[in-house]
């Protein structure tokens, strides 16, 4: 058995060989002129962040605070006289579930349905092989900076036989003008190898846009979406416009006809002297202040709650798909 030597030599090559730990960078001083610009941005920040909360914050609390002290404008930090009275009042109109679930539907189809219209049209015109892609894509613009107005919008509608019909909700806004040009410049921005590798291996347009295409737009359908939902959300000038039947009232709508019956009950209150015994009695426990209140906060708490799922993309998609790259 013999044992082997290793030299200096080649102790030293297999030193040479073994990784080099880099070492860590050693944090750099701040001054004080650093702290004070960190310190000023981040108390910049809170008081825009504050400024933006406050609003929602204060329907909060006026909805819930005793009537008589909310419509005086004394409610602005905490909740004063704390009741659920204006929900529950809100929750037992006739016919809320119903219109309830005409407005989920009708954001749910209409936005599904604009989404997938803007993405494909906006694929279609940035495709040079297009029939008048120019002169459609113009065309489209056009829509833009011209409306027909509420009269022929309303003949049309009619002559549809849109009227009294659920469709009415989705139908007219599933081409939206601007939507497809952000597509489009998203679109454009995205590498040509994709397509024309595809187009090699025998795919269609068709497949074209459904499997490469679409998969990759998910920032800019992102944030059409949240303008498609809120648009459709918020909506209810067309069920004022176009529909009668009460089964199709949206949820806007309805709680829109509440607060102009709460305002029609406390002036006809106050015209009496209060000698209305029990409409002055519900006067003074309604009033127009705390139906507003109300009604804004089961109006924008769904948006609120929804708008967190796709703010990731918003940013990446407005940016991506307003400049061309």
């Amino acid at each position: 058995m013999t044992t082997e030597t290793i030299s200096p030599a080649a102790e030293s090559s297999s030193a040479a060989v073994e990784p080099v730990k880099p070492n860590k960078k050693r944090k750099q001083d701040r001054t004080a002129g650093d702290y004070a610009f960190h310190t000023w941005n981040y108390a910049i920040f809170v008081v825009l962040a504050l400024l933006c909360v406050y609003p929602f914050y204060y329907l909060i609390i006026n909805s819930v605070s005793a009537n008589d002290v909310s419509a005086l404008g004394e409610v602005r930090l905490v909740p004063v006289g704390f009741h659920l009275a204006n929900f529950e009042q809100v929750f037992q109109l006739n016919g809320l579930t119903s219109a309830a679930a005409v407005s989920v539907a009708r954001t749910v189809l209409g936005t599904a349905a604009t989404v997938f219209a803007s993405a494909f049209l906006g694929f279609m015109f940035s495709q040079r092989q297009m029939w008048g892609r120019q002169f459609w894509y113009r065309f489209l613009v056009v829509t833009m900076y011209f409306s027909a107005g509420l009269i022929p919008m309303f003949i049309i509608m009619k002559n549809l036989g849109l009227t009294n019909n659920f469709w009415v909700y989705v139908l007219p806004f599933v081409v939206q003008p601007f939507f497809i040009v952000l597509v489009k410049t998203y679109v454009e921005g995205m590498p040509r190898e994709l397509q024309e590798a595809a187009e090699v291996d025998g795919a269609g347009i068709a497949r074209i846009f459904l499997t490469i295409y679409l998969p990759n737009m998910t920032p800019i359908l992102a944030t059409i979406a949240i303008f498609a939902a809120v648009s459709q959300w918020n909506s209810f000038q067309d069920t004022l416009i176009y529909i009668t039947d009460q089964s199709l009232y949206t949820l806007q709508y309805l709680l829109y006809m509440f607060i102009n019956q709460a305002n029609s009950l406390a002036q006809a209150a106050a015209n009496a002297g209060g000698n209305l015994g029990a409409l002055a009695d519900a006067a003074s426990t309604q009033t127009p202040t705390s139906i507003r209140m109300t009604v804004s906060v089961l109006v924008v708490l769904p948006i609120i709650f929804i708008y967190p799922l796709f703010q990731r993309f918003f940013v990446k998609g407005i940016m991506l798909g307003a400049v061309k790259g």
